[in-house]
Protein backbone atom coordinates (compact mmCIF):
# COMPACT_ATOMS: atom_id res chain seq x y z
CA UNK A 1 0.00 0.00 0.00
CA UNK A 2 1.30 3.45 -0.93
CA UNK A 3 0.86 6.73 1.55
CA UNK A 4 -1.90 8.49 0.87
CA UNK A 5 -0.75 11.77 -0.99
CA UNK A 6 -2.12 14.26 1.75
CA UNK A 7 -0.95 12.47 4.57
CA UNK A 8 0.96 14.29 6.55
CA UNK A 9 3.70 13.00 9.63
CA UNK A 10 2.57 13.52 12.79
CA UNK A 11 3.63 16.64 14.87
CA UNK A 12 3.56 16.60 18.66
CA UNK A 13 1.20 19.26 20.62
CA UNK A 14 2.49 22.73 20.78
CA UNK A 15 1.94 23.32 24.33
CA UNK A 16 3.34 19.20 24.81
CA UNK A 17 6.61 19.43 27.36
CA UNK A 18 9.07 16.80 28.71
CA UNK A 19 7.97 15.17 31.75
CA UNK A 20 10.22 16.32 34.78
CA UNK A 21 11.55 14.15 37.90
CA UNK A 22 9.23 15.28 41.32
CA UNK A 23 11.21 18.15 42.68
CA UNK A 24 11.24 16.14 46.09
CA UNK A 25 12.16 12.61 44.01
CA UNK A 26 15.86 11.43 45.23
CA UNK A 27 18.31 8.49 44.22
CA UNK A 28 17.50 5.03 46.34
CA UNK A 29 20.46 4.97 48.82
CA UNK A 30 21.64 1.73 50.07
CA UNK A 31 20.95 0.50 53.17
CA UNK A 32 23.44 1.39 55.71
CA UNK A 33 23.55 -1.85 57.38
CA UNK A 34 24.44 -4.18 53.64
CA UNK A 35 27.61 -5.02 53.11
CA UNK A 36 28.84 -5.25 49.33
CA UNK A 37 32.03 -6.97 48.55
CA UNK A 38 34.74 -4.70 48.05
CA UNK A 39 36.97 -7.07 46.26
CA UNK A 40 37.18 -10.96 44.96
CA UNK A 41 39.78 -12.70 46.84
CA UNK A 42 41.72 -16.15 46.03
CA UNK A 43 43.14 -17.60 49.49
CA UNK A 44 45.54 -20.39 48.11
CA UNK A 45 47.49 -23.05 50.65
CA UNK A 46 50.47 -25.00 49.27
CA UNK A 47 50.61 -27.60 52.02
CA UNK A 48 50.33 -30.74 51.40
CA UNK A 49 48.90 -31.85 54.73
CA UNK A 50 45.28 -32.52 56.18
CA UNK A 51 45.95 -31.14 58.97
CA UNK A 52 47.76 -27.87 58.03
CA UNK A 53 48.72 -25.48 60.04
CA UNK A 54 49.05 -23.12 57.19
CA UNK A 55 45.70 -23.95 55.41
CA UNK A 56 43.69 -23.28 59.31
CA UNK A 57 46.06 -19.72 59.42
CA UNK A 58 44.78 -19.21 55.85
CA UNK A 59 41.09 -19.45 56.96
CA UNK A 60 41.38 -17.71 60.17
CA UNK A 61 42.51 -15.03 57.90
CA UNK A 62 39.99 -15.13 55.16
CA UNK A 63 37.37 -14.77 57.80
CA UNK A 64 38.96 -11.67 58.51
CA UNK A 65 38.54 -10.16 54.73
CA UNK A 66 35.04 -11.55 55.14
CA UNK A 67 34.45 -9.06 57.64
CA UNK A 68 35.90 -6.38 55.59
CA UNK A 69 33.37 -6.99 53.22
CA UNK A 70 35.60 -9.32 50.58
CA UNK A 71 34.19 -11.95 48.93
CA UNK A 72 37.12 -14.82 50.09
CA UNK A 73 37.29 -18.35 47.52
CA UNK A 74 39.59 -20.63 49.06
CA UNK A 75 41.61 -23.15 47.49
CA UNK A 76 43.67 -25.98 49.13
CA UNK A 77 46.18 -27.10 46.36
CA UNK A 78 46.47 -30.52 47.62
CA UNK A 79 42.56 -30.96 47.02
CA UNK A 80 43.06 -31.58 43.05
CA UNK A 81 43.40 -34.34 41.32
CA UNK A 82 47.62 -35.43 41.99
CA UNK A 83 47.86 -36.83 38.39
CA UNK A 84 47.06 -33.72 36.44
CA UNK A 85 48.46 -31.49 39.00
CA UNK A 86 52.29 -33.52 38.59
CA UNK A 87 51.59 -34.51 35.03
CA UNK A 88 51.09 -30.79 33.90
CA UNK A 89 47.60 -31.87 32.42
CA UNK A 90 46.19 -28.19 31.50
CA UNK A 91 43.42 -29.08 30.33
CA UNK A 92 42.01 -31.10 33.24
CA UNK A 93 38.42 -29.83 34.00
CA UNK A 94 39.85 -29.05 37.82
CA UNK A 95 43.24 -27.11 36.29
CA UNK A 96 41.23 -25.38 34.55
CA UNK A 97 38.74 -24.37 37.17
CA UNK A 98 41.56 -23.62 39.34
CA UNK A 99 43.00 -21.38 36.61
CA UNK A 100 39.82 -19.77 36.33
CA UNK A 101 39.70 -18.87 39.87
CA UNK A 102 43.06 -16.90 39.54
CA UNK A 103 41.52 -15.18 36.87
CA UNK A 104 38.67 -13.94 38.10
CA UNK A 105 40.35 -12.94 41.30
CA UNK A 106 41.19 -9.24 42.25
CA UNK A 107 43.52 -10.27 44.76
CA UNK A 108 45.34 -13.56 45.77
CA UNK A 109 46.97 -14.65 49.16
CA UNK A 110 49.29 -17.20 48.97
CA UNK A 111 50.39 -19.59 52.18
CA UNK A 112 52.78 -22.34 51.67
CA UNK A 113 55.14 -24.31 54.68
CA UNK A 114 58.58 -23.52 53.53
CA UNK A 115 60.83 -26.81 53.82
CA UNK A 116 64.48 -26.04 53.09
CA UNK A 117 64.09 -22.56 52.70
CA UNK A 118 61.95 -23.48 50.02
CA UNK A 119 57.91 -23.25 49.27
CA UNK A 120 56.23 -25.86 48.79
CA UNK A 121 56.65 -28.51 45.89
CA UNK A 122 52.85 -28.82 45.82
CA UNK A 123 52.65 -24.88 45.00
CA UNK A 124 55.36 -24.99 42.85
CA UNK A 125 53.71 -27.52 40.83
CA UNK A 126 50.27 -25.75 40.69
CA UNK A 127 51.95 -22.11 39.57
CA UNK A 128 53.90 -23.96 37.50
CA UNK A 129 50.49 -25.15 35.65
CA UNK A 130 48.81 -20.91 35.50
CA UNK A 131 49.38 -19.26 32.35
CA UNK A 132 52.67 -17.22 32.62
CA UNK A 133 50.96 -13.93 33.50
CA UNK A 134 48.45 -15.01 35.53
CA UNK A 135 48.76 -12.56 38.34
CA UNK A 136 48.63 -9.56 35.59
CA UNK A 137 46.93 -6.45 37.55
CA UNK A 138 46.35 -8.41 40.81
CA UNK A 139 47.17 -7.65 44.49
CA UNK A 140 49.17 -10.51 46.09
CA UNK A 141 50.19 -11.50 49.56
CA UNK A 142 52.79 -13.98 50.61
CA UNK A 143 52.31 -16.00 53.83
CA UNK A 144 54.53 -18.30 55.27
CA UNK A 145 54.98 -20.81 58.11
CA UNK A 146 57.83 -22.83 59.58
CA UNK A 147 59.54 -24.17 62.36
CA UNK A 148 62.42 -22.33 62.31
CA UNK A 149 63.68 -18.34 62.01
CA UNK A 150 66.64 -19.36 59.89
CA UNK A 151 63.32 -19.54 57.08
CA UNK A 152 62.18 -16.27 58.01
CA UNK A 153 63.08 -14.87 54.34
CA UNK A 154 62.03 -17.26 52.06
CA UNK A 155 59.45 -15.24 50.95
CA UNK A 156 61.67 -12.45 49.91
CA UNK A 157 64.14 -15.14 48.46
CA UNK A 158 61.99 -17.85 47.16
CA UNK A 159 58.16 -16.79 46.39
CA UNK A 160 58.25 -13.28 45.69
CA UNK A 161 60.47 -13.22 42.74
CA UNK A 162 58.31 -15.84 41.14
CA UNK A 163 54.96 -14.45 41.60
CA UNK A 164 56.87 -10.95 40.32
CA UNK A 165 57.66 -12.62 37.29
CA UNK A 166 53.96 -13.80 36.86
CA UNK A 167 52.89 -9.84 36.64
CA UNK A 168 51.84 -9.65 40.28
CA UNK A 169 51.20 -5.58 40.09
CA UNK A 170 51.29 -5.25 43.87
CA UNK A 171 52.94 -7.65 46.46
CA UNK A 172 52.32 -6.58 49.76
CA UNK A 173 54.88 -7.59 52.36
CA UNK A 174 53.89 -10.86 53.37
CA UNK A 175 54.65 -12.29 56.67
CA UNK A 176 56.58 -15.34 58.15
CA UNK A 177 55.01 -17.46 61.13
CA UNK A 178 56.77 -20.01 63.43
CA UNK A 179 55.13 -23.32 63.87
CA UNK A 180 55.06 -22.63 67.77
CA UNK A 181 53.26 -19.64 67.45
CA UNK A 182 50.13 -21.80 65.71
CA UNK A 183 48.72 -24.00 68.40
CA UNK A 184 45.81 -26.26 66.96
CA UNK A 185 43.00 -27.64 69.85
CA UNK A 186 41.36 -31.00 69.58
CA UNK A 187 38.24 -29.83 67.45
CA UNK A 188 40.47 -28.03 65.15
CA UNK A 189 40.38 -24.69 66.41
CA UNK A 190 43.00 -22.26 65.59
CA UNK A 191 44.83 -20.11 68.15
CA UNK A 192 47.31 -17.36 67.61
CA UNK A 193 50.23 -16.53 69.53
CA UNK A 194 49.45 -12.34 70.57
CA UNK A 195 52.17 -11.46 69.13
CA UNK A 196 51.96 -13.27 65.61
CA UNK A 197 48.66 -12.62 65.63
CA UNK A 198 49.26 -8.74 65.69
CA UNK A 199 51.41 -8.80 62.81
CA UNK A 200 49.17 -11.27 60.76
CA UNK A 201 46.58 -8.58 61.63
CA UNK A 202 48.48 -6.09 60.25
CA UNK A 203 49.40 -7.32 56.70
CA UNK A 204 46.34 -8.45 56.23
CA UNK A 205 44.81 -5.41 56.88
CA UNK A 206 47.43 -3.71 54.19
CA UNK A 207 46.56 -5.91 51.79
CA UNK A 208 42.81 -5.40 52.55
CA UNK A 209 43.34 -1.74 52.42
CA UNK A 210 44.90 -1.75 48.83
CA UNK A 211 42.18 -3.78 47.46
CA UNK A 212 39.45 -1.15 48.92
CA UNK A 213 38.22 -2.58 51.69
CA UNK A 214 37.48 -1.29 55.21
CA UNK A 215 40.32 -2.06 57.51
CA UNK A 216 39.80 1.16 59.92
CA UNK A 217 35.96 -0.20 60.14
CA UNK A 218 37.21 -3.34 61.58
CA UNK A 219 39.83 -2.27 64.08
CA UNK A 220 37.34 0.56 65.46
CA UNK A 221 34.64 -2.63 65.55
CA UNK A 222 37.29 -4.67 67.97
Amino acid sequence: PRPHPYAREPRPHPYAREPRPHPYAREPRPHPNRKVPMAAILSVSGSPSATSRTARLLRHLDDRLRLQSHQVTSLEVRTLPPGPLLGADFRHPAIVEASALFERADGVVIGTPVYKAAYSGLLKSLLDLLPQYALTGKTVLPLATGGSTAHVLAIDYALRPVLSSMGAAHIVPGWFTLDTDLSVAPDGTLTVAPGAAEALDQVTDRFSAVLGGRPAVLAAAE
